[in-house]
């Protein structure tokens, strides 16, 4: 059998905190007589708990839902233990976050007890996810009682460790990690965990999860007990319910659904071409990777606008979560087009293949993510690739948004002190950072964008060197693909990322990406884009993608001619690129923009200043700052600007190759 993971000595693998499983897979150890997957496994091969530990087999956790449009969440979970020193520990590196990101603040562990007997029990003092408690003589288990409480407002997603919202008065979204703690020692994998939830009166839910008795599209339910399951498996199991759910099949095999959690049943329309783009999807992404790691797949999809957009990837689902009238709206379905093709190719690109440094044992041990330019950023380019193959883009909106990717690096001048592997290294932190002044000298999370335009050249250079014989398509299959699994994790490193190009096409793919990962200086990659016959350009019309993501955010976005972004709706300044108009007249973002060239602001006055026939060569603008008004006078006379491509005569257009579906290619 082809060993599809190495790591160099057994010492350093174990220093990395590699589980059992994982050093069979590297084939550092002989494979036990009934080695059990490493990370998410189906149900029927869940391990039994840890032979040392007493009292019950499962471990039991009930949530209850019933006031969590209040931010109120709580939880009841019956632990089995042994006499003596025990520490419970509260999920702290979270799976998909790539960071110390478990809500620790919003806890609240309200009763600790034992045979009816309060225990007390104590923070670390160094660690704060742990507590320690002191296990009596005959205690076969304990009960714990906890409750999360969230943010009242859609703050974002966790910041400084506080929850935000996650619930509205018709839906509610479970994360698992968020009400549950677990025993100091064993890795996840092992430990066993049977989750239940009460819901409000009339929801219905929707879930990985297999549920007892009860398929959660067929009728509303006010208790649902799951099957025991390993904790890995439960944290990577998300649930949604709601007032108003709906459940469409996307056909696959394993088979694959669409469950849609809306805020009001009125703002709902499933246009039948919608839904046929995501059967498409799961096609397409059959196509490209030749083969499947779940035993089923469920997209929980929550539209409302209490909570923030975002996504979250599972192994057998994902947490998606966008305005309320995307499917109402062209505009925001334009703007979130690519969010469930993102979320859907991390099942492959994340959850089965994943960097060593995040296929960590359990929650606690810190993640190195030094390879989320391959987690992250080829799951970017893959997404926009799938989204345009099974029509979610046509070839031109995915044209736009590579000419929008492109564009938003461009103005990022980070990039001139900081590295790409420089984010990555800290990806645990810019994650969460202010996104204000990310163009200047801070960059943000550009391992996605950037990421992106880099596999887009990678995919334009394998095509030229094999005269059009092979592709990224050919990486994706070959690292991702056959033979089809239930879930599983298999751990790889830079060198075997580098292995697997050179298999699909000789080069120095080591050199390749060591030199752009850690260049500084210039501006954006764009050789992919050129290889593929277009280059950037401005124009002065936004293309549909960039008006569609003004919409969505509420914006008028003019990084590219004054060089700030501004809120519609009280005019609120944020970014400001290095050189601008903007920068150079002293604009900070925080301000607020009351008026320009003397007119009280509105996004149509600052347009028709910079579109005027006689456009003059100045603008002024009204800016209050700390309760201060003063008057910022920038020079430019430009119009406006926006990023677009095009064609380069007499080069093949490659970018039409790479959007042709996939299944529609002879084999």
């Amino acid at each position: 059998m082809t060993k599809r993971y190495e790591f160099p000595t057994l010492p350093r693998a174990l220093a990395a905190g590699l589980t059992v499983a994982q050093l069979v897979v590297c084939g550092l150890l002989s494979e036990p007589a009934a080695a059990a997957p490493v990370g998410p496994a189906p149900v029927a091969a869940s391990p039994a708990p840890p032979a040392a530990a007493a009292g019950p087999a499962i471990a039991q956790v009930a949530v209850d839902l019933r006031e969590a449009s209040r931010g109120i969440m709580k939880s009841h979970l019956v632990l089995p233990v042994r006499p003596g020193p025990l520490t419970l520990l509260y999920p702290k590196w979270l799976p998909g976050r790539h960071a110390p990101a478990g809500p620790i603040t919003s806890l609240a562990l309200t009763r600790l007890t034992a045979n009816g007997a309060n225990l007390p029990w104590r923070r670390d003092l160094v660690e704060p996810y742990a507590f320690h408690v002191d296990v009596p003589d005959g205690v076969t288990h304990l009960d714990v009682d906890l409750e999360l409480l969230t943010a009242a407002a859609p703050d974002g997603i966790v910041q400084g460790l506080e929850t935000p919202r996650y619930a509205t008065e018709s839906l509610a979204i479970l994360e698992w990690n968020q009400v549950l703690l677990y025993p100091e020692g064993p890795p996840t994998d092992s430990l066993t965990y049977q989750g239940s939830v009460k819901l409000p009166d009339g929801w219905r839910f929707a879930t990985a999860l297999t549920a007892k008795g009860q398929t959660p599209a067929e009728q509303a339910i006010e208790e649902v007990q799951f099957a025991p399951t390993s904790l890995t498996t439960l944290v990577d199991s998300t649930l949604i319910a709601g007032r108003y759910l709906h459940t469409f099949a996307l056909g696959g095999n394993p088979a694959v659904r669409l469950n849609i959690a809306i805020d009001r049943d009125t703002a709902f329309d499933m246009k039948p071409a919608m839904l046929e783009h995501y059967r498409n999807l799961v096609v397409e992404a059959r196509a490209l990777f030749g083969a499947t790691h779940y035993d089923h797949y469920d997209f929980l999809w929550t539209l409302n606008d209490q909570i923030m957009p975002d996504g979250i990837e599972h192994h057998e689902s994902s947490d998606d979560r966008s305005p309320l009238r995307t499917l109402e709206d062209d505009d925001v379905r334009l703007a979130e087009a690519n969010l469930l093709p993102h979320e859907y190719t991390h099942s492959w690109n994340g959850k089965y293949r994943r960097p060593i440094g995040l296929a960590t044992p359990d929650y606690q041990t810190p993640m190195q993510t030094d390879l989320i330019w391959v987690y992250e950023g080829l799951t970017e380019y893959l997404s926009d690739v799938l989204a345009v193959r099974s029509g979610l883009y046509s070839q031109s909106e995915f044209r736009d948004e590579i000419a929008r990717l492109a564009a938003q690096m461009d103005v990022h001048h980070g990039r001139d002190w900081r590295s790409l592997e420089d984010t990555l290294d800290a990806a645990q932190l810019v994650y969460y950072q202010d996104t204000n002044w990310a163009a200047r000298l801070r960059r943000q999370d550009d391992f996605y964008q950037e990421s992106a335009l880099l596999w887009l050249e990678t995919d334009t250079l394998i095509r030229q060197l094999s005269k059009g014989k092979r592709s990224l398509d050919d990486f994706c299959r070959r690292f991702y693909g056959p033979p089809s699994t239930s879930p599983v994790v298999v751990p790889y490193t830079f060198e075997d990322v580098v292995a697997a190009l050179n298999a699909v096409q000789p080069y120095d793919w080591h050199g390749f990406w060591s030199e752009r990962l850690s260049r500084t200086g210039g501006g954006a990659p764009l050789a992919g884009i050129e290889a593929a016959g277009w280059r950037v350009d401005y124009v002065d019309t936004p293309s549909t993608l960039h008006a569609a993501h003004e919409h969505e955010d509420k914006d008028s976005n003019l990084q590219y001619s004054l060089g700030f972004i501004v809120a519609e709706d009280g005019g609120t300044i944020s970014d400001v690129v290095p050189g601008s108009p903007a920068d150079i007249a002293g604009a900070a973002p925080g301000s607020h923009l009351i008026a320009v060239n003397g007119h009280k602001y509105s996004r149509d006055v600052l347009h028709d200043a910079m579109t005027g026939s006689s456009r003059p060569t100045t603008l002024t603008l009204l800016i209050e700052k700390d309760d201060q008004y003063r008057n910022l006078v920038l020079n430019y006379a430009g119009g406006e600007r926006y990023p677009s491509l095009t064609r380069t005569p007499g080069k093949e257009d490659l970018l039409a190759l790479i959007a042709r579906p996939r299944s529609a290619a002879p084999p």
